[in-house]
């Protein structure tokens, strides 16, 4: 395994754990639109988990979602595959931490180690998969009463908090695709080294040693 690309795709899962979870209490998930209204004395903004509000005043307040079987659909979803996708990069950096190359955890058997690591790949890669289905369907819900002439709601555009999670996706991509890629590059200096061992077939003798181990039939009158 390549030990650079290796660091990169643990840089880029650990870049991508820490802005999903940057991402998950964000409050701009989706923003009230001024467009269309001739005059804004307020603010709303939401995310998985509350609703807020801010006046021309600056004043901020804040309401939590009261039940949760009340939400749509979507928005339990998404808090499920949010979860989801932190508890899957958790998992990821473990495993891609025990399986580089440069890391003495998990001693020197480096043939485990690159599994454990590809391992770690693909948890790197079920927590983007996770994070853009969850980021992207709630983009599509707010996409589509925004453009919708006869939603009677407020209508909303895209916050950003969902940047933020889109980028977390792509960087976990990315960095599972790396490891993955970095277990299956064949490096001639990893292959297992095995002992020869000699066959005892068409074993041949040297002289002197054929001399001492061949008996003598005659004794030492025979000689003149």
């Amino acid at each position: 395994m390549n030990a650079i690309v290796e660091a990169l795709a643990f840089f880029l899962g650990f870049l991508a754990w820490l802005m999903v979870g940057i991402a998950l209490p964000n409050r701009y998930w989706k923003v009230s639109s001024v467009d269309g209204n001739v005059i804004t004395t307020s603010t709303i903004y939401e995310n998985l988990w509350m609703s807020c509000a801010t006046d021309s005043t600056g004043v901020h307040n804040c309401r939590d979602f009261p039940s949760l079987l009340a939400l749509n659909g979507y928005i339990q979803a998404s808090r499920a595959l949010m979860i989801a996708a932190i508890v899957f990069g958790t998992f990821g950096l473990v495993a891609t931490l025990v399986g580089m190359k440069c890391s003495k955890i998990g001693g020197e058997n480096y043939v485990l180690k690159g599994r454990i690591a590809a391992i770690g790949g693909v948890f790197f890669l079920l927590q983007g998969i996770c994070t853009m289905i969850a980021i992207s369907w709630y983009a599509a819900n707010i996409t589509q009463q925004f453009f919708d002439q006869f939603y009677p709601g407020t209508k909303y555009e895209i916050g950003e908090g969902l940047y933020i999670g889109w980028s977390s996706g792509t960087l976990a991509i990315c960095g599972g695709a790396c490891l993955l890629f970095a277990c299956k590059v064949n490096d001639p200096s990893e292959k297992i080294p095995y002992p020869y061992q000699p066959s005892s077939r068409g074993h041949v003798l040297s002289p002197g040693a054929m001399t001492q181990s061949a008996p003598s039939n005659y004794g030492r009158n025979a000689y003149v």
